[in-house]
């Protein structure tokens, strides 16, 4: 039985360009750079010779490689434009500028062809009269930018010795709603059972509806009490909170992400309003007592005056018998 041996690998490079940042793994033929460049951007050549029987595989890799991934936050309905600083790049060496979106999802393709000064755009529709690129400079303005239009855009200066690509990952977040703050339940003021004393609670709900990314928090002045999050999925928030009525302090409601932010101050007077009747709204279990209480005091009474009648008639009656006798 015949095996297929590799004779030998072939990487046609110059290692020079390199400076000893190469490295071939002898058993898989995989090649490792180190350290890359933006210079290192090119088309790679492997050859691999195969024996018994006698073969030759050649492969080619496109390998791109991009400055610093530059980061762009920006809020729905904003415009921005990309720009490329190109002082280094001498115009007649530029054969084509490419603008193209990453992942492939959406479809984004705009090519200027420096020798016809022609410009092509290949985009879906969503990107309908709402993109332009100066030729000049090769920037690329977004018009009235959408939270879908987020993703990596990969720019390219295609030379005819070397090319120059650059990529900006833009982060589109939606409009941030203001919070609603609306009340639980109240407690209205009902004795203490300790000390007597009239304390009034008052819960309070402050939500935001379809937002992501975002996170809603309870401040009391300047200090958080309470957070909660959300990341991709487009869900509804709340987040519970509970007052004092008395209390002067200032609390507010915040919903914020990584660009803006929205507040709801909360007026204590406003959506903790009092009860008018101070009995019929305490807790059942606060009523409950209030209402034995009474029995026990109601009945205690009856029972005292009863024994005080009975005890005031077997008095007169002791009297007048001994009247009798001493007659």
């Amino acid at each position: 039985m015949f095996r297929t041996l590799i004779f030998f690998c072939l990487w046609h490079l110059v290692d020079q360009k390199f400076g000893g940042r190469l490295r071939m793994d002898r058993q898989t033929g995989s090649l490792t750079i180190r350290n890359v460049r933006t210079t290192d951007s090119g088309l790679y050549q492997r050859d691999i010779i195969y024996y018994n029987p006698f073969l030759q595989e050649t492969v080619l890799f496109n390998v791109t490689v991009y400055d610093a991934v530059k980061t762009v936050l920006l809020t729905e309905g904003d415009s921005v434009t990309l720009h490329i600083n190109v002082t280094d790049i001498h115009r007649q060496d530029i054969r084509y500028i490419q603008w193209r979106i990453e992942p492939e999802n959406t479809l984004l393709d705009i090519i200027f062809d420096n020798g016809t000064s022609d410009i092509i755009y290949y985009h879906d529709e969503i990107f309908r009269n709402r993109l332009q690129m100066d030729t000049q400079t090769g920037s690329l303005t977004i018009r009235n930018i959408r939270t879908t239009d987020s993703g990596l855009y990969a720019l390219q200066f295609i030379r005819l010795v070397k090319s120059l690509s650059v990529l900006f990952n833009i982060t589109v977040f939606a409009s941030l709603p203001i919070p609603v703050i609306i009340r639980g339940s109240t407690q209205c003021p009902c004795p203490s059972s300790s000390s007597g004393s009239l304390v009034s609670r008052c819960s309070l709900l402050c939500s935001v509806l379809n937002v992501s990314h975002v996170t809603l928090s309870w401040y009391k002045g300047n200090s958080v009490l309470s957070s909660i999050s959300v990341s991709d999925l487009s869900i509804s928030l709340s987040l519970p909170l509970e007052v004092e009525y008395q209390e002067k302090n200032t609390y507010s409601c915040k919903v914020n992400n990584p660009i803006s932010d929205q507040s709801t101050h909360l007026n204590i007077t406003e959506h903790c309003q009092l009860c008018p009747d101070s009995v019929h709204c305490c807790g059942f279990t606060e009523a409950v007592i209030r209402l034995v209480l009474s029995g026990v005091v109601g009945v205690a009474t009856v029972i005292m005056v009863v024994y005080d009648i009975r005890f005031r008639r077997a008095e007169k009656k002791r009297r007048t018998q001994s009247q009798s006798v001493v007659e």
